[in-house]
């Protein structure tokens, strides 16, 4: 769809666009409107969610509507129609992954996209007021707010949607407590994790949280308690698109600079980077660009200056890799190597479950995802030479 200038009208025309805006409206020739004149052309590449978004535009474009109100609903109740009452519904378009209502009443007009389980709604109207109260009508009580468990911790996720954008969704993510997870970590780790875990605004003297060592160690695991015993003071949001976060800067500074439900209210924030080994390691200044200098700068320069905002990096990188910048004294508020449990160690974890199995641990021990392989009867893949034991067995 594209919009084209159309030829100004004169003053004693009167714009009449297609159904299902077939009301004449007055056109004032000294206003705005007359500037911006668009006729809207539609060939087979649009869909019929399109057609209607463009027919939304109709009213708010030729100023007959000149208020707009809009909100974005991560999950809506699956009886919601988000129709206020009274509503004329116009259009409806709907495919496999979106949908599209064009609704009318007495001076606004009210269009729906919904996608998955969440839905943008918008108004405009002939008053900023109108668009308000017509807005709340439509959403009020249309979230869909599960009941907060004890065990759960609402998380965060950024990324850069096709269409609107970089967007931020929520989810209740269980998270275990320390205590339950706690046998899950080699005796060094355990300690400095549970000192981490007690935490608070008044301790913080890095902005860097860095979590490295081989995968299936548990650092996710970690990561999800953490944000169950920062939650009365920190909002953990986990970014999924990290290598475009430092390398899009509009991205980053909606991240960084805009407001959220947490910083609103004076909380803190954890931005959680995962598996960010070709940022973070010796030779990202080269492969990396501006990407690495612009982590850096929200740790502890002028883009974090008077943010809350902490960053949480997880990789499977060894320490001796990582660029020299990223682990240097001061920038880190804790700087973790999350290791496999010893032999000792994962024969205490297994517990009743040692027979049978004990001759399939390997010399150095076992990581947290092998003890679990273990326990169900699976041999995992790809256990390193000096892992396996000297039967010849291998987790």
């Amino acid at each position: 769809m594209s919009a084209t200038p159309a030829e100004p009208a004169t003053p004693s025309e009167h714009l009449e666009p297609s159904e299902p805006f077939d009301r004449p409206v007055a056109v004032d020739p000294s206003g705005p409107e007359r500037a911006l004149p668009i006729r809207l052309n539609v060939d087979d590449s649009d869909s019929p969610a399109d057609v209607v978004d463009a027919l939304f535009l109709g009213r708010f474009a030729t100023g007959e509507q000149p208020h707009s109100h809009s909100t974005t609903l991560d999950r809506v109740k699956p009886a919601a129609t988000l129709l206020p009452a009274g509503a004329k519904v116009l259009r409806a378009a709907k495919d496999d992954d979106r949908g599209a209502v064009l609704a009318e009443g007495e001076g606004w007009t009210l269009l729906i996209s919904r996608w998955n389980r969440g839905a943008d709604v918008t108004v405009t109207a002939t008053s900023a007021e109108l668009a308000e109260k017509i807005l709340k009508e439509a959403t009020d009580g249309a979230r869909d707010e599960p009941e907060p468990q004890p065990e759960n911790v609402t998380m965060g996720f950024w990324y850069v949607s096709p269409r609107r954008g970089p967007h931020r969704t929520t989810r209740q993510i269980s998270a275990g407590t320390w205590e339950e997870i706690r046998p899950n970590y080699t005796a060094p780790v355990a300690d400095a994790m549970g000192r981490l875990m007690k935490v608070t605004p008044d301790d913080i003297a890095g902005r860097l949280l860095l979590l490295h060592g081989p995968p299936g160690t548990g650092k996710t695991s970690a990561l999800r308690t953490l944000a169950r015993s920062w939650r009365d003071w920190c909002q953990v949001d986990c970014v999924l698109d990290p290598e475009r976060l430092f390398n899009d800067v509009g991205y980053l500074m909606d991240i960084a600079i805009g407001e959220d439900e947490g910083t609103a209210k004076g909380r803190w924030r954890l931005l959680l980077l995962e598996d960010c080994d070709e940022l973070i390691r010796g030779e990202a200044k080269h492969t990396a660009g501006q990407a690495l200098s612009r982590l850096l700068n929200l740790t502890d320069g002028l883009l974090g200056q008077g943010r809350n905002v902490l960053v949480g990096v997880t990789t499977n990188e060894d320490l001796e890799r990582l660029h020299p910048a990223v682990v240097r004294p001061g920038r880190c508020l804790a700087r973790i190597e999350v290791g496999g449990l010893t032999r000792a160690e994962a024969l205490a974890w297994l517990g009743g479950d040692v027979q049978g199995r004990e001759e399939a641990l390997g010399r150095e021990g076992a990581t947290l995802a092998e003890l679990f392989a273990l326990r169900r009867g699976t041999a995992p893949a790809g256990v390193p030479e000096s892992r396996r034991p000297d039967a010849g067995l291998y987790l």
